[in-house]
């Protein structure tokens, strides 16, 4: 069995990073964390006394950049997610909502679709200000 030499356990926002042993006598896997990965900050600490060698670094640095790229693509895919289900909200309110469902969700999606509806006429100012 081919394992990866590294292993990253996905936090919030980064990893845990494992070196992966799978070469001792025992035949057992063995983990043992060497750095934390944070994203946001790009910041990529040491675990404990390791001392990252420039493979380390660069191997983390690797994972980094396709992880972000993983993220940005989620979140793409949930904005046009979301577009579909406002799509089936909108069905829904004209064709088989009650009054009273009316009544439950119709203030919390006004604010929120008025807020967002703000903050992209913002940005869409604001982007062909630049133009």
């Amino acid at each position: 069995m081919d394992l990866p030499e590294y292993y990253f356990r996905t936090r919030e926002n980064g990893a845990a990073v494992y070196r992966v042993d799978s070469g001792n006598r025992l035949r057992r896997i063995d983990l043992d964390q060497i750095a934390v990965v944070n994203l946001r900050t790009g910041e990529i600490r040491p675990h404990g006394d390791t001392v990252l060698t420039e493979t380390d670094l660069a191997k983390i640095g690797a994972w980094a950049e396709a992880r972000k790229a993983t993220l940005a693509a989620r979140e793409r895919d949930d904005i046009l997610r979301t577009v579909d289900h406002l799509n089936q909200v909108a069905q829904w309110a004209q064709a088989r909502a009650t009054p009273e469902d009316l009544a439950e969700v119709s203030d919390a999606l006004l604010l929120a679709m008025h807020d967002l509806r703000a903050v992209l006429v913002r940005k869409k100012g604001a982007r062909a200000a630049e133009d």
